[in-house]
């Protein structure tokens, strides 16, 4: 495993200014200070701040009632930065030198662009030319996605990068690898023999990844209308899910083998082809319709900044299969989309039933067992099992065994949020909950033949407060299974 090391480290923060730093990034340092790590942060963005009215800014996101708050807020500095403006940088250096000699950094410097990814190259080649990426010490780069728009412009921007930092130095950030049920997959799979004897095609009949969200587009229109949700969802959260549910056992638990194990099902993940698209994927946009809690919603064409003739997806569902010894012929299930009955993320593991078993013929209630791993909003577990009820009848009846980490979340004063963990590895130097680039290319590579194979595909549609077409319930059809509902089992 990654050893646990905190060194001093100056925090470049790109995009200080914006909705994502103040919701998370902030409070997540906050967090990490107060653990004993020793860091300061010069925060850049094109709005003019003074150091003192940066830090009001900052001082906004923290938490009411904040312990050790006026020393963490001294740590923060304000530079006013336009990204293609070269000669800002070589003022950045000059502030950067002097608060690295201040708090005796080691030259240890973390650059989080919070930014358009179309500036991820500028503000790296900047940074090269004022040298602040000539350093004494450590270096390295955490970018949000997302990286690229198809697999061609993800090559151009990793190119880019890499003329400044290593791989090793790049931290492609995703807050679904920072979630506590997303990080427990492993240690479920692993550390518990009875799961990973039966994680296989001879015991399981199929999987679910089911990530679906109530909310429309919001103030993401003119992002969300160029990308869709195969862009914004299946081609990040959901594959990295899936990476996670489908890997084999890494030889060792560090960070390069967990994630050639990850490649190694991105690499096994049957390409969609176009003679059998219609049996693979849905593509849907939704409608007006009334959400389970009577709220009458507008369609997709309703929302603020969206084109009468859009034709983007909200809502995606496909089939797809793995093609390795452990997963031949089960069929894992994804499916996202916005405007959704529940808002929830879950992985369903439905087990095979025993062939020719006796019980299935005389008694009504017996189902399959179920092992469902819930991310959002609950956190914990569940595994549906059929038992006998008590009484003379006999009656055979499905329960549930349930955990949930709510609970603990709720007697605990802090549990640290995803971005709190993420950053906190990116300042240890463990990258193994970030993506490497050759994740990225192959589901770039997955995502661009699922584009290319559906253009003749009509869109479907859904209404507002469903889970979605019709059309995504006949693809588990197809193999006699059915979507299992998003709720605790009881």
């Amino acid at each position: 495993m990654v050893e646990t090391t905190k060194e001093p480290t100056l925090i470049f923060m790109f995009g200080a200014t914006g909705d994502l730093a103040s919701r998370k990034l902030y409070p997540a340092l906050y967090e990490i200070y107060k653990k004993g790590n020793e860091f300061a942060v010069i925060g850049l963005a094109r709005r003019q701040h003074t150091h003192e009215s940066y830090r009001s800014m900052v001082d906004r996101a923290l938490p009411q009632g904040a312990d050790r708050r006026k020393e963490f807020l001294d740590r923060f500095y304000y530079q006013p930065l336009d990204i293609t403006e070269p000669e800002n940088f070589a003022r950045l250096k000059n502030i950067s030198d002097q608060i690295d000699t201040q708090y005796q950094l080691n030259g240890n410097r973390m650059f989080y662009l919070s930014l358009a990814p179309r500036f991820f190259g500028v503000a790296a080649r900047n940074l090269k030319k004022a040298g602040l990426t000539e350093t004494s010490g450590w270096k390295r780069l955490i970018i949000e996605k997302p990286f690229g728009h198809n697999l061609e412009s993800a090559e151009k921007l990793n190119h880019d990068l890499l003329e400044v930092f290593d791989e090793a130095e790049i931290y492609r950030i995703d807050h679904y690898l920072g979630k506590e049920m997303v990080q427990n997959i492993e240690a479920l799979r692993f550390a518990n023999p009875i799961f990973e004897s039966v994680w296989n095609h001879r015991s399981i009949a199929n999987v679910q990844i089911t990530l679906s969200e109530t909310l429309g587009v919001g103030d993401r229109a003119s992002y969300y209308d160029q990308t869709g949700a195969l862009l914004d969802m299946v081609q990040n959260h959901i594959m990295q899910l899936l990476t996670l549910t489908a890997m084999e056992p890494p030889s060792r638990f560090e960070p390069e083998d967990i994630r050639q194990e990850k490649v190694k099902v991105l690499k096994s993940i049957r390409p969609m082809s176009s003679d059998a698209i219609t049996n693979q994927i849905v593509r849907a946009q939704y409608k007006q319709g009334v959400m389970p809690d009577g709220t009458r919603i507008g369609g997709y064409h309703d929302e603020n900044n969206i084109d009468s003739d859009s034709d983007t997806e909200t809502f995606v569902a496909a089939r797809l299969f793995i093609d390795n010894y452990r997963w031949t012929g089960v069929p894992f299930y994804i499916r996202t989309g916005k405007r959704l009955a529940a808002k929830s993320t879950e992985i369903v593991i439905q087990f095979k039933d025993i062939p020719n078993n006796p019980y299935l013929y005389e008694f009504n209630h017996i189902g399959p067992n179920l092992l469902v791993i819930h991310i959002q909003p609950d956190e914990g577990l569940s595994l549906k099992l059929n038992v006998k009820e008590f009484g003379e009848e006999g009656e055979t009846v499905p329960i549930a065994m349930n955990f949930s980490n709510n609970v603990k979340r709720q007697a605990d004063t802090h549990t640290p949020d995803a971005y709190e963990r993420l950053l906190s590895d990116c300042l240890r130097g463990d990258s193994t909950n970030f993506t490497r680039w050759d994740e990225v290319a192959f589901s770039w590579s997955l995502t661009d033949s699922i584009v290319a194979a559906w253009k003749d595909i009509p869109l479907d549609y859904y209404e507002a407060g469903t889970m979605g077409p019709a059309s995504s319930d006949r693809l588990l059809a197809l193999d006699g299974f059915c979507w299992w509902p998003l709720t605790r089992m009881e």
